[in-house]
């Protein structure tokens, strides 16, 4: 691998140099003043990067692993049942979360490629009629296999229904990227990290909890002690934590969300939508297909490509690192093998983008695939002539 050259893959993303000296200060009391002048600002920016007027956010020293544990430990009980599907690597890694937490999970299998099955949600909720579901479990974006899937449809499949549980959504790869609405689709707890839209190094999770989330902890009975909100509320209103925080990661994530809301959401979102956009330009070109099964399941932030019949995806992450020091993401779970992962999300501009399109020609041309070197970032400078990217500010 080489330092000099972008990543894309689906996070850690790049890193850009404001941030990164952001994170990069001296000591401080982590007990004094200056401390909450770092803490406040991050969960406020936090909070309007979810779109929300009134969610408490919660900042973890860990990972989004940690904001599911979060999610689940502090508002249900062993025995509770939840609802949810598994259509890619990181909805199943839920899955057996809740599983090891004795937990019932009503699990929908569905196809890997394809989004939530909203419908098939409905009916499962509307049958429910002693509302012995008390979760339901939605992964916005699956990044195993670059799918996004519609959160607003799951929550009206709540509403039709007339059911009470809460709406978990994992936006691990979506959030700070593409369009989050908590408020709107009434989500209950979002669950996202530090390393992939708000562009940091890996080590904070970071969640969102509702009115009604911040109830069901008062009732919660599963064990939790390093992730107990009511802990961590307590320390926040003293400007503190119960324990000793990541000061660096949290001054890192308030000039994220200066960075974010300075270039605008939206801003932020059509950028995604355009680099995107030109990825799969570039996947048509090429002769190939992608693991979403249709457009309106498209990921803004990660396209998996699948490859050929008995060809191994893999060979070609592994030679874009050892031959071009450049890094794919491998397939994961049932895709494993079958594609290869451009991440597209967080610091990245159209010309980034060009680069890592040409090093996977490159590497598909040099391990025998029937490709024309240059018709893939051909395909995307269309896209970015068309649609010329403006150019994004670091926050001073």
């Amino acid at each position: 691998m080489s330092f000099q050259n972008p990543v894309f893959i689906p996070g850690p993303t790049n890193i850009p140099e404001v941030l990164r000296k952001a994170c990069d200060m001296p000591t401080i009391d982590h007990r004094s003043p200056l401390f909450g002048s770092i803490l406040h600002p991050a969960r406020d920016g936090v909070r309007q990067v979810l779109k929300s007027a009134s969610a408490e956010v919660f900042i973890f020293p860990a990972t989004g692993t940690g904001g599911w544990e979060t999610a689940l430990t502090n508002t249900l009980s062993a025995g509770d049942k939840v609802l949810a599907a598994r259509n890619g690597m990181f909805s199943h890694r839920w899955i057996d979360m809740c599983q090891r937490h004795n937990l019932e999970v009503e699990v929908v299998e569905t196809h890997w490629g394809d989004g939530l099955p909203a419908e098939r949600y409905a009916e499962i909720l509307k049958a429910d009629s002693n509302h012995r579901i008390k979760a339901v479990l939605a992964t916005h974006n699956e990044t195993a296999t670059g799918v996004v899937s519609d959160i607003g449809a799951v929550r009206r499949a709540l509403d039709d229904a007339g059911h009470p549980a809460l709406l978990f959504v994992d936006g691990v790869s979506s959030i700070g990227s593409m369009d989050f609405r908590f408020d709107d689709w009434g989500v209950d707890v979002a669950v996202t990290g530090s390393q992939k839209g708000f562009m940091l190094p890996a080590g904070l999770a970071i969640v969102g909890f509702s009115e009604r989330a911040m109830a069901a902890t008062k009732t919660a009975s599963l064990p939790r002690t390093f992730f107990d909100v009511h802990d961590m509320a307590q320390g926040y209103a003293n400007s503190a934590y119960p324990y000793t925080p990541s000061v660096g990661l949290l001054n890192g994530l308030n000039q994220a969300c200066t960075m974010l809301l300075s270039e605008g959401l939206d801003a932020v979102f059509a950028r995604h939508t355009r680099i995107a956009n030109g990825v799969r330009a570039a996947v048509s070109a090429w002769g190939l297909d992608l693991c979403a099964t249709s457009p309106n399941v498209y990921s803004n932030t990660v396209s998996a490509i699948c490859t050929p019949e008995g060809f191994n995806a893999t060979d070609i992450v592994t030679h874009a690192a050892e031959t071009y020091g450049v890094a794919f993401g491998v397939g994961l779970g049932e895709v494993a093998g079958k594609v290869f992962r451009i991440g597209h999300l967080g610091s990245l501009t159209d010309v980034m983008m060009l680069s890592g399109i040409a090093t996977a020609e490159m590497c598909m041309a040099d391990l025998g695939f029937d490709i024309t070197l240059g018709s893939g970032v051909a395909a995307a400078q269309d896209v970015y002539r068309t649609a010329p990217a403006t150019l994004i500010k670091d926050a001073a």
